[in-house]
């Protein structure tokens, strides 16, 4: 086992972290959070909201699998190991339950954490996936074992982090349909990066109407809509973050999705 990680002392650097992790909570979230609790979660563990290591989530703290994986490599994590545990999975169900050990140190005997997927428990956009996801759910649980980190990961609570409304307007979106020629058109493509990075679509149209110069997204061009596609794909994939930052900065609206 290894040593319980110190608190690391406030020093400049992490007083600067935190400023900055105060200020992008204050734009991503509409409802006040704890920032006492922030202020720990950046001195112990040096996470960042704006690299997307925290969420907020109807007021509450989650690290996610992105943060506990920066942490390990800061503290020189040793390795993890994952392997299938085959008696609660049913493939046919898609049911798997994977195991994870992770190894903070040399002579650490390993943390161990299970996780769990099937379609009732995971989001609606990752039916199909949920081997992975359980892997991902161990993983996040031997991690926060191995560097004492008590609050829950934003994988692990699957479907109940997704909004009731945002769920709706995104299963309201059409297939994932190909043309003629096998190429996708720009709307399905702006709807697949809507699904994949889990946006809000209203926002997104308020963004593109923006982005084209427009009143309406209808008056844009062709050439506008696909290089706001391939803009907002490639932000979205660099610092989604940032990008829910710039979304979160329109007004709701109550029109249909994108």
């Amino acid at each position: 086992m290894s040593k319980i990680e110190r608190r690391k002392p406030c020093t400049k650097r992490w007083r600067n972290l935190w400023r900055e992790n105060v200020r992008f909570a204050k734009q991503v979230c509409s409802e006040n959070v704890s920032t006492q609790f922030l202020t720990t979660l950046t001195r112990d563990f040096q996470l960042s909201v704006k690299n997307g290591d925290l969420q907020v989530i109807n007021g509450q703290w989650y690290v996610t699998h992105l943060g506990l994986l920066r942490l390990a490599r800061r503290e020189k994590c040793r390795g993890i190991h994952v392997e299938a545990v085959d008696s609660p999975c049913d493939s046919a169900t898609s049911r798997f339950v994977l195991k994870a050990t992770v190894y903070p140190s040399k002579n650490s005997s390993g943390f161990v954490g299970y996780g769990d997927a099937d379609p009732s428990n995971v989001s609606f956009f990752v039916h199909g996936a949920e081997m992975r996801v359980a892997e991902t759910r161990a993983v996040n649980r031997a991690l926060r074992k191995a560097y004492g980190i008590g609050i829950c990961t934003v994988e692990e609570i699957g479907a109940a982090a997704e909004s009731p409304q945002v769920s709706q307007e995104l299963k309201k979106l059409p297939p994932q349909a190909t043309n003629g020629n096998g190429s996708r058109t720009v709307r399905d493509r702006r709807c697949q990066v809507i699904r994949r990075h889990q946006l809000n679509p209203n926002l997104v149209k308020s963004y593109a109407t923006d982005f084209c110069g427009v009143k309406a997204l209808r008056d844009a061009t062709r050439d506008q809509v696909e290089a706001f596609v391939a803009h907002l794909g490639d932000w979205a994939e660099k610092d989604r973050a940032a990008l829910l930052c710039q979304l979160n900065s329109y007004p709701g609206q109550k029109e249909g999705a994108a």
